[in-house]
C-alpha cells in the first residue's frame, strides 16, 4: 500500500490539533503547533492577544516576507465551541477518531483540518520553491 506523504503530514497535523482542547477563548497550544511549523520556514511569528480582560483571544500573524510587495494570507481559526453534552458524543472530542474513512473531533470540519492543509501545503509549496517573489502569511 502507497502512502502519500502530504496527506500524512496533513492528518499528523491535524490530529495534533484536534486533540488540543481550545475552546474558546483558551488557544490550549493549538497557535504554538502552527509556529512550531513555520517559523523553521524563515516566517516571523507575532502574537497578538484581544479582548476584555476576563475573554482574552489569541490570535497569530506570521508572515514570511518575499521579494515582490504582494503578500497571499491564509485566514482560519483554531477555536471551537463547546462541545455540548460529552453523552451525545460517539468518541471523546478531543480525541482524534477514525471511523468509516473519516476522521472524527471537535474542530475537524471547522476549521483544524482545513488549517494543517494550509501549512503543509506551504511547506511543500517552499520545499521545491525556496525563494518565491510573493510574501506568505498566515492569520
Amino acid at each position: 500500500m502507497h502512502t502519500d506523504p502530504t496527506c500524512d503530514n496533513t492528518l499528523r497535523l491535524a490530529e495534533q490539533l484536534i486533540a488540543k482542547p481550545s475552546v474558546t477563548p483558551d488557544d490550549a497550544g493549538c497557535l504554538d503547533l502552527i509556529t512550531a511549523a513555520l517559523k523553521p520556514l524563515g516566517f516571523v511569528c507575532e502574537f497578538m492577544d484581544s479582548g476584555p480582560d476576563t475573554f482574552r483571544v489569541r490570535n497569530l500573524w506570521a508572515k514570511r516576507a518575499g521579494t515582490s510587495s504582494q503578500t497571499l494570507a491564509f485566514a482560519g481559526h483554531t477555536d471551537v465551541v463547546p462541545t455540548g453534552p460529552l453523552a451525545q458524543w460517539s468518541s471523546d472530542p478531543f480525541t482524534p477518531t477514525h471511523r468509516d474513512g473519516k476522521l472524527f473531533g471537535r474542530g475537524a470540519s471547522d476549521m483544524k483540518t482545513s488549517l494543517a492543509a494550509m501549512v503543509v501545503a506551504v511547506q511543500e509549496f517552499l520545499a521545491a520553491n525556496p525563494n518565491p517573489a510573493l510574501g506568505i502569511a498566515f492569520l
